[in-house]
């Protein structure tokens, strides 16, 4: 042991300096203290663990307010409204609408078990742990606006998502369409199946008295296996159940349908017929015989016989309206 005022062997005692030390030249920044004097993480005077244990707190998840990065990242708050439920969340300002509509379909179908890394990347500060459902709103069904419909391919910094936008999102889950179209399919394909069960049309006493006269002498030519719009002129050289000479003439500025044979021209108005059916003809299936339901019944058929096979599909969606939906 070494005696008084001498030095301990082979180690070297840091020089600190005192509580109430005024030399010149002397004050004690934390960046110039030997260690163990104050200022150095692990030690008593930095409020350290004795033995060099460093304390530390858990990180805590910060909310971006437009100016903060969260790992290189700005984050920005918004809100995302769909189906009446609110969602706030923060998502990366330079992430483009694609993208947020896949956090959107993680979002709309949590389920609590292991999220995706996207998933939790897009939701930081979110609890537990998210994944997307089979209940949740697929992008290629949503509708996402932000001041308008929000675009794809253009990042949210952008189109100037600011903190506390609201994002508003239209549409059904897949189970949603689902429920609604089953009972439709499953009735349509009942009417199928019964339709197949019944003799063909063409084979009917009253459509064969009909057919049995041939193809019309001045019947338009048929295009089997394609599909065309209707001509600017009218479709002619058909007949009706009485033998006789039909033209069809689609008025489409007046949305009626004129049907004119020698004695006189029916002008109907397009919403006033119920259905439009047809069925190839039995031997010429390049050419349909088709009715229009003007009543509440079968008995209100009004048929015409060897209707090109190319405006099928064209007269349907043009009396019915299906233009419309799309």
């Amino acid at each position: 042991r070494a005696g008084p005022g001498q030095p301990l062997a082979g180690r070297a005692l840091p020089v600190c300096a005192s509580a109430g030390a005024e030399e010149p030249g002397m004050e004690a920044e934390a960046q110039g203290l030997p260690p163990g004097c104050g200022g150095e993480e692990g030690s008593p005077a930095a409020g350290g663990s004795p033995g060099g244990e460093q304390r530390r707190e858990p990180p805590q998840a910060s909310v971006s307010n437009g100016g903060e990065a969260e790992s290189g990242q700005e984050l920005v708050e918004l809100r995302v409204i769909w189906n009446k439920t609110k969602y706030d969340v923060k998502f990366r300002l330079d992430s483009t609408g694609a993208e947020l509509k896949r956090e959107i379909h993680a979002l709309t179908g949590l389920c609590g078990a292991a999220a995706p890394p996207a998933a939790a990347r897009a939701f930081p500060g979110r609890s537990g742990n998210p994944r997307p459902c089979p209940s949740g709103l697929p992008p290629a069904m949503q509708k996402v606006m932000f001041k308008g419909l929000l675009p794809e391919e253009k990042t949210l910094r952008e189109i100037k998502v600011t903190n506390g936008a609201k994002i508003m999102v239209v549409g059904s889950t897949i189970n949603d369409v689902l429920a609604v179209n089953t009972p439709k399919e499953a009735a349509q394909q009942e009417v199928k199946a019964e339709e197949n069960k019944k003799e063909p049309l063409c084979r009917q006493k009253q459509h064969r008295k009909v057919l049995d006269k041939g193809k019309p002498d001045d019947v338009m030519p048929s295009v089997k296996g394609v599909q065309e719009r209707l001509p600017t002129v009218p479709l002619s050289g058909m007949y009706n159940k009485s033998g006789g000479k039909v033209r069809l003439t689609f008025k489409l500025e007046q949305d009626q349908l004129w049907i004119g044979t020698k004695e006189r021209t029916e002008k109907l108005p397009m919403g006033s017929i119920k259905n439009v059916v047809s069925e190839p003809i039995e031997g010429h299936e390049d050419y349909h015989m088709m009715a229009f339901q003007l009543g509440p019944t079968e008995a209100s058929y009004y048929w015409v016989y060897w209707v090109p096979t190319q405006y099928v599909d064209a007269i349907k969606d043009t009396v019915l309206g299906k233009w419309q939906y799309f």
